[in-house]
């Protein structure tokens, strides 16, 4: 009687941090900024970097774009960076199926956790449609912001992981939680034998 208590305790111990596990994914989609002041762009520290911004747009975006585009981005520690007006019509920049790069300056920011475009100009659905962002900056590996989606007119529109936990921390509690089974699991086969 008593090895099948522990049988069953160890399958419920197994099950809770299966289940417990697969509640820490978190789902991560670009969406609409509530507020953001691009005149409270703020520098902390005293250095200025310069960061290489690479856009992809979408195949399936219109073929050229007459909208205002822009973007801020930054770091937990609340150095942001803007560009304002990155579009040029005339150069034919954010064409369907193309990639374009600004070089922006401003404040070190490291590690890049959030990005917002921002468009401006025609409301419907059928503006500039952006398939990725890559930032290569300062002192930290580049990281890609994949969107694949329209950006609403008239709104900062992108993510902010700076509080999202980093995926070492969740490796880190998923190793600890095997470590945790195997002990349980060894108390009970101890017992048992």
């Amino acid at each position: 009687m008593m090895k099948m208590v522990l049988f069953l305790f160890c399958f419920a111990s197994v099950l809770t941090l299966s289940v417990s596990e697969s509640k820490s994914v978190v789902s991560l989609k670009p969406h609409a900024l509530d507020s953001f002041d691009v005149g409270y762009i703020q520098m902390k520290g005293e250095q200025n970097c310069s960061y290489l911004v690479r856009i992809e747009t979408s195949c399936s975006s219109p073929k050229f774009t007459t909208d205002e585009i822009s973007i801020a981005f930054g770091d937990a520690s609340g150095n942001q960076v803007y560009g304002p007006r990155l579009d040029d019509p005339v150069s034919k920049t954010f064409e369907q199926c193309s990639s374009d790069s600004f070089q922006i300056d401003g404040p070190c920011a490291s590690p890049i956790c959030y990005v917002y475009l921002y468009r401006s100009g025609s409301s419907d659905n059928k503006g500039w449609k952006p398939e990725n962002v890559k930032i290569y900056g300062f002192n930290a590996d580049p990281v890609t912001f994949t969107f694949n989606t329209s950006i609403p007119s008239d709104t900062w529109y992108g993510y902010n992981l700076c509080d999202t936990p980093a995926p070492s921390s969740s490796i880190q509690l998923s190793i600890q939680k095997w470590v945790l089974f195997v002990m349980v699991l060894g108390s009970v086969f101890s017992i048992w034998m």
